[in-house]
């Protein structure tokens, strides 16, 4: 078998490798009535993250995915304040308290996956919680096994709830339905 052979067969492999693990997405879906139980939920969740866990956030402005982010940090015992690095791109938050720290990502003004790769996640993934803001169609390949979420706000404008639907990817998320509460 030639060069050429093997690299087409390992690249058909992980092709093969990330598609199973797309079919592996455990799905729950969760109302939040608040962003203080926004930030609320944000504390439980920390509950079930380690080193090594990314989180990919995707919703509109004004969504709470920063508000999801300062329940996280809450829940981690990171140093703070946890505020959106919209502008800084990328925040470190080490821990207080002896577990993961928590690196917080906005890719929000990031041109595409190389940008983003020059932040140099993969350095501190496996000893922090990476949270990626913004990140859907840029941050997934950063882990094979990760959990997405999507903020959506409710039909009705006149309140605050929002629609909060996580996808788990990966064998690490195969029991997310057993871990969060509604």
């Amino acid at each position: 078998m030639g060069e050429q052979d093997v690299r087409k067969r390992a690249a058909r492999e992980q092709g093969t490798a990330q598609q199973d693990a797309r079919e592996q997405a455990t799905e729950v879906t969760v109302t939040i009535p608040t962003a203080a139980d926004m930030r609320e939920f944000g504390v439980r969740l920390a509950g079930l993250l380690r080193a090594g866990d990314l989180l990919v956030l995707t919703g509109d402005l004004g969504a709470g995915k920063t508000t999801l982010t300062q329940g996280l940090g809450e829940g981690l015992k990171v140093r703070g304040p946890i505020t959106s690095p919209t502008f800084v791109i990328a925040r470190v938050h080490p821990s207080l308290a002896g577990g993961p720290g928590l690196v917080h990502v906005d890719a929000y003004r990031l041109g595409g996956f190389a940008e983003l790769d020059d932040l140099d996640l993969d350095a501190s993934l496996a000893e922090s919680v990476t949270v990626v803001e913004w990140g859907e169609g840029l941050a997934e390949g950063l882990a094979d096994e990760r959990l997405e979420m999507i903020i959506s706000r409710a039909a009705d404008d006149s309140t605050e709830e929002r629609v909060v639907r996580l996808s788990g990817v990966g064998d690490r998320w195969a029991d997310l339905q057993d871990h969060i509460i509604r």
